[in-house]
């Protein structure tokens, strides 16, 4: 990555209050801090430029606040650590705050932090300073973050910095939100005031779960049958994704994940039955009607999906729950999902309970009588080429996967309706899920942080999305460009909103009215957006429209060289309108709970 390196002046010193504050955030291993820059943070700015040298954080420059947010929601996707965003005021504040609910629903953590004007009147500025000034600045994201503050001296900032970062950290992992008076950051410090050394400052220990209730749980499942086990949230951790591979064969455990969430599971293992999906369809249905002991790891909801099943039949497994999810859950917000009804519920990160019936089969045997599975990856066959077809997403899927079977890749992300069965993950980073709060425009800025964080891995970042989302956070890639974060993106280009299209067909079948006007203020067209030329103009490199399969491969080849050689791309790809059944009835709430 290149690195804006300012001038430095050997006579700075540690001088003002926001080169206190810098220092602490320096000891806080927040490696980029993702800005879009405004006078309430310029001290603060200018620490982190002429006091810290712009290293250790490194600022990178966004064009908006939801894509700052966006991008180190992607970070922290991969690496599972929390980048720092720096939002100005009152103003930006309100910008981030999508991003900031996505990055809540999706459990990642993140540390915000923002500015206020002048608390104390007698010092703000005629009007700029008035209406950038909150009384209760965290007030307007306090529903969606784990903790927030604004310190109203430089010693109440270390603590609450130090603390922000331990929660944000904690499991259930979360943004939390450190609000600064420009009056702090600009005081000059008095003679003798140094920042404290926080080493002493532990993190929290991930609690492991109780050992009557794995011993229970256990023999539980050394009983079972036909055991299921739901691979919800979960690391990025190779060991840990090893260690559920090596439980779910010795269990012999069917088992099935959710396209919503990162890879957690080897999708094309034996054991691995149903396809990850984004709603649950025929084949999960059956798999938990059959089961009897079924054991969630941190599902995504849980609740939902059992009532899904039994709406089909009675579900007549014991269910064990293992999440902390209940720690984060609010009032304001339905993301804590439907109330599971569940024999035993463990507050611990599934890893925690994983390993832990691991340690009690490998001391006492638990699992001996079961027939233990075993899981030998065979190469992904090289599928025929098919020619100069209309893409649809299956298509647009088999020709990407061809494409890239010679690279170790990262799938950033998908668009809705992309099929769960046409690409298999087999490593934690091999998908990376969805955005949390499942609206447009986060696809860009967590593409460019999950492709941040995926530097020097060797792997190749590649993000599917869908025209909507890009045009919505399209502004994102030119930090990429500029900070020479090298990333693919496919946009699967509908030229509209089809999702919504499709709710405005099943609301006028339903009243007896016309379909034909299904794409009124729908349609993405009439002028065409220039997706590709949209990129260049950011430094990018651009391809496209492309029309057919047969192009989309040629093109593939000579975008995935770009990317090797550190640009940043993207390939425009008129997909056909349209999506499986089961993702039809999901989106039009057709598949009911009950």
């Amino acid at each position: 990555m290149s690195v804006e390196k300012p001038v430095m002046d050997a006579s700075v010193r540690l001088e003002w209050g926001s080169d206190y504050l810098a220092d602490i955030i320096r000891q806080l291993d927040l490696k980029y801090l993702s800005i879009n820059p405004g006078a309430s943070l310029r001290g603060l700015h200018d620490s982190l430029v002429n006091y810290l040298g712009n290293d250790d954080p490194q600022m990178l420059l966004c064009l908006h606040e939801d894509h700052a947010v966006s991008i180190a929601h992607g970070y922290a996707k991969v690496t599972g650590k929390p980048m720092g965003v720096v939002v100005h005021s009152n103003v930006g504040l309100m910008h981030a705050s999508m991003g900031i609910f996505n990055a809540w629903c999706d459990r990642v953590p993140m540390v915000v932090i923002g500015a206020t004007g002048p608390v104390d009147a007698a010092q703000r500025r005629p009007w700029i300073d008035w209406i950038h000034t909150s009384r209760d600045q965290g007030a307007l994201v306090r529903d969606f973050i784990k903790w927030d503050d604004q310190p109203a001296s430089l010693p109440a900032a270390a603590e609450s910095l130090i603390r922000a970062t331990m929660i944000a950290n904690t499991a259930p992992r979360g943004p939390v939100y450190v609000c600064f008076d420009v009056s702090l950051q600009e005081a000059r410090l008095d003679e003798g005031v140094n920042p404290p050394d926080i080493s002493g400052y532990a993190q929290p220990v991930t609690p492991y779960p109780d050992p009557a209730s794995v011993r229970q749980i256990a023999a539980w499942l050394a009983a079972a049958q036909h055991p299921v086990v739901m691979a919800g949230r979960s690391s990025r951790d190779d060991a840990a994704w090893a260690k559920r591979i090596d439980l779910c064969e010795r269990l012999g455990a069917k088992v099935m994940s959710d396209l919503k969430l990162p890879a957690v599971f080897p999708t094309d293992h034996p054991l691995h039955v149903a396809p990850p999906a984004f709603f649950m369809g025929d084949d999960g249905i059956a798999l938990l009607r059959g089961a009897d002991v079924v054991l969630s790891l941190d599902w995504l909801d849980l609740g939902g999906a059992l009532k899904v099943a039994s709406a089909k039949g009675s579900i007549a497994a014991r269910v064990v729950h293992c999440s902390p999810d209940q720690y984060s859950h609010k009032g304001w917000s339905m993301d804590h999902q439907s109330l599971p009804p569940v024999e035993t519920h463990l507050l611990c990160e599934p890893d925690a309970l994983v390993d832990a019936l691991l340690r009690l089969d490998d001391q006492e045997g638990c699992f001996a009588s079961k027939t233990r599975s075993v899981y030998t990856p065979v190469p992904v066959p090289r599928s025929a080429d098919p020619g100069a077809v209309p893409i649809s997403l299956q298509i647009l899927a088999s020709v990407l996967r061809a494409s890239t079977l010679d690279h170790d890749v990262s799938l950033l992300r998908t668009p809705l309706g992309w099929p769960g069965n046409a690409w298999h993950f087999r490593h934690p980073l091999d998908f990376l899920g969805k955005d949390g709060g499942a609206g447009l425009g986060s696809g860009p800025g967590m593409s460019v942080g999950c492709a941040l964080a995926l530097q020097g891995t060797g792997r190749l970042p590649l993000a599917v999305i869908g025209d909507g989302d890009y045009m919505m956070g399209v502004s994102a890639i030119w930090t990429a460009a500029r900070y020479k974060v090298p990333v693919l993106f496919v946009v699967a280009n509908n030229l509209g909103y089809f999702n919504d299209e499709l709710h405005q067909e099943k609301v006028a079948r339903t009243r007896s009215r016309t379909t034909e006007n299904k794409a009124v203020a729908q349609h993405i067209g009439e002028p065409d957006i220039d997706i590709a030329g949209i990129a260049r103009a950011q430094g990018a490199v651009g391809y496209g429209p492309v029309h057919d399969a047969a192009e989309l491969a040629q093109v593939m080849t000579q975008a995935i060289a770009d990317v090797q050689a550190g640009k940043v791309c993207v390939v425009d790809v008129r997909v056909v309108p349209g999506y499986d059944s089961l993702m039809t009835k999901g989106l039009l709430r057709e598949v009911k709970a009950g």
